[in-house]
């Protein structure tokens, strides 16, 4: 899985599984949405005609679409749910205000996008619905002589012979299909949470959900604040123009955290390079008693500086194990063992902060050798 998805024109969110937002993502390109902005494409099937007549099924205690589902024995996706929402920016006692949005029974409504789609809006209390419907939240449905608008999902408006709620206590209907059994509705949008496998509205290939970490953002403001604030500016004809406001930021704890969610095993971080706090940790093994280790230590360590190396120098009086274990903690991405057998050898040990395994590299060629792998 790639590491980090650039969602067009708001955010970049590595992934982490413990990141707070979910992400749409297709592998086999480049789109990328937050999941309250990726679009769920209408599905490439044309509705089917009726196959079944409309029945009214005893449902006792049954109020959600999957207990429905269980009861009846037929498939989850074949259920549709109705949720009753009052739309707030329409005068009261205006008609549309009470509103059904049905969404197929596996689908989860976005409140984001419903919110663009028909204003703000709020769920109906459980008065307002007997009220509206003369039954209790649970067995409500689109099927029903009251006047009332009926907005459906993309998914929804070609479906055929699903089950709903009857508007009755303790009844669902079948077999319930569009035009023969209730009108087309008043409006059909996308007003669901995108899920995986959903096709990418690219067209190249389906949708996969991870969770990510918002590390950055860029908003377009538009006039709203410019207008509040008489921010213009002449244009080309001399003419007042109110400017254009955007925003961008970056939370560097996010990026931080997100870098070591990213990059850790178990024996601790392995930091991305431009975040390592040292480029390359020197670990010289008895530095205080063999003054070959120490002199090779030293020099190598002055020599990496000057060609312009982020170098740690573990100078501590402790067990290599202690050292090793340190350095692998912090998440240093270069190693350098310098030890008297190898330096009799001339050669001292390069690990990656990655690798399984130690290499002998030669001393006098250790500085272009390790500049070649960290630069």
């Amino acid at each position: 899985m790639r590491k980090e998805l650039a969602l067009r024109g708001c955010v970049l969110r590595p992934v982490a599984d413990s990141g707070e937002d979910a992400i749409a993502f297709c592998p086999n390109s480049d789109y990328a949405a937050n999941i309250e902005l990726a679009e769920a494409v209408a599905p490439a099937a044309p509705c089917a005609n009726p196959a079944a007549k409309m029945e009214k099924k005893s449902t006792p205690g049954k109020t959600t679409c999957g207990e429905v589902a269980a009861l009846l024995k037929i498939p989850l996706q074949n259920t549709v749910k109705a949720i009753a929402v009052i739309r707030e920016e329409v005068s009261p006692g205006a008609a549309g205000r009470f509103v059904l949005i049905l969404l197929r029974g596996d689908h989860e409504l976005n409140e984001v996008k419903t919110q663009k789609l028909i204003g703000r809006f709020r769920f109906a209390r459980g008065d307002e619905i007997e009220s509206a419907l003369s039954c209790r939240p649970g067995y409500i449905g689109p099927v029903s002589d009251r006047v009332f608008p009926v907005y459906a999902d993309r998914t929804v408006a070609v479906m055929s012979d699903f089950t709903c709620g009857a508007n009755e206590d303790g009844f669902h209907l079948t077999g319930v299909n569009w035009v023969r059994d209730l009108p087309e509705p008043a409006r059909v949008a996308d007003f669901r949470d995108v899920v995986g496998g959903d096709a990418s509205p690219d067209g190249k290939g389906a949708l996969e959900i991870c969770r990510g970490i918002e590390v950055g953002h860029v908003f377009q403001l538009g006039t709203k604040y410019s207008e509040a604030m008489k921010a213009t500016f002449l244009d080309q004809a001399g003419q007042t123009q109110l400017m254009e406001m955007g925003c961008y930021g970056i939370g560097v704890s996010r990026i931080v955290g997100a870098a070591i969610e990213q990059n850790h095993d178990e024996r601790g971080i392995i930091w991305p390079l431009p975040l390592a706090p040292f480029a390359l940790a020197i670990v010289p093994i008895g530095l205080n008693k063999s003054a070959a280790v120490r002199a090779a230590a030293e020099q190598l360590y002055a020599e990496l500086a000057a060609a312009g190396i982020d170098v740690l120098l573990d100078d501590r009086d402790e067990r290599p194990g202690v050292m090793f274990a340190d350095i692998e903690l912090i998440g240093i991405p270069h190693r350098i063992v310098v030890g008297e057998r190898g330096l009799k050898q001339g050669q001292i040990e390069y690990q990656g902060r990655r690798d399984k395994s130690a290499q002998p590299i030669a001393l006098a060629a250790a500085v272009a050798e390790v500049k070649s792998r960290v630069c």
